[in-house]
């Protein structure tokens, strides 16, 4: 590609609880093909409230890009924002070119059924994140603090180096007490317990452009949703790699090479 060759405008959104700042890594390693935007914090804007099934947070993201751009882009989401922007795609194909999901597995058949019950009966809670995300601790005397505390877990352990400093800048904001988590363990929570119970939809009319997917080997996600209904809605645009639900942060180098591949498999004119 010469200096003077416009890039393609490729747009990110994020999962939920980490704000887009703490995929610096991995867009880095996309910017060398494509012009990055992302989406900063989903849920946080009160004209947009979380509500069952995520219809505002999907119009969010058709006002964003109708907004900001003048031609149609490329998603790519992880998780929570990859959903979006299936769901955005659809509803609107006129501003999108393709779309590329990081490990957001499509939830239908007898699973959206008991999803649907769950939430009638109010056991959801019990049965998704949900139950950790509402105790979770977001309060710490600095900075430093805050970062001992994830680097302790599992699950931020594996991360590349940066990664977590990123997630600290990116997620962190001052309070009286210290500093505290921007993206609210209450929003977080809300978004868990009103999942999409609708998703089937997407089989029975996908959206009106490219789509893949690009999923962990070891995804705790992607098993209890099982592979049947995202196989069958992605095609041959369906890839896993080695890691699990959170590639983009535990692999940020491969999951952007993996995404590279895909949309230039796509042949976007």
């Amino acid at each position: 590609m010469s200096e003077n060759t416009v890039k393609p405008l490729l747009h990110f959104v994020h999962g939920n609880s980490f704000p887009s700042g703490t995929y610096s890594m991995f867009l880095d390693h996309l910017r060398s093909h494509y012009d990055v935007h992302a989406t900063d914090m989903v849920g946080h804007n009160p004209a947009y409230p979380v509500m069952d099934g995520w219809k505002h947070l999907v119009q969010e993201l058709i006002d964003t890009l109708q907004q900001s751009y003048s031609q149609p882009v490329i998603l790519v989401g992880h998780s929570l924002g990859g959903i979006l922007s299936l769901m955005a795609a659809r509803a609107r194909p006129d501003l999108v070119r393709c779309v590329v999901v990081l490990d957001s597995p499509v939830v239908a058949g007898w699973r959206a059924m008991l999803l649907r019950l769950f939430k009638v009966l109010g056991l959801d809670r019990k049965f998704s994140p949900a139950r950790f995300s509402e105790k979770r601790r977001h309060i710490w005397k600095s900075e430093e603090e805050a970062y001992q505390h994830f680097a302790a877990k599992e699950m931020f352990a594996i991360w590349p180096p940066g990664v977590l400093r990123d997630y600290m800048r990116a997620g962190l904001k001052p309070h009286p007490e210290g500093v505290t988590l921007r993206f609210t363990r209450e929003v977080e929570t809300t978004i868990y317990r009103s999942l999409p119970h609708g998703l089937g939809r997407l089989l029975r009319r996908p959206p009106a452009m490219p789509i893949g997917f690009v999923g962990g080997t070891d995804s705790v996600e992607c098993r209890q949703a099982g592979p049947a209904a995202t196989r069958k809605l992605m095609g041959d645009n369906y890839v896993l790699i080695e890691g699990g639900h959170l590639i983009p942060l535990e692999v940020p180098a491969a999951t952007a090479a993996a995404v590279h591949t895909m949309i230039t498999g796509f042949h976007l004119k």
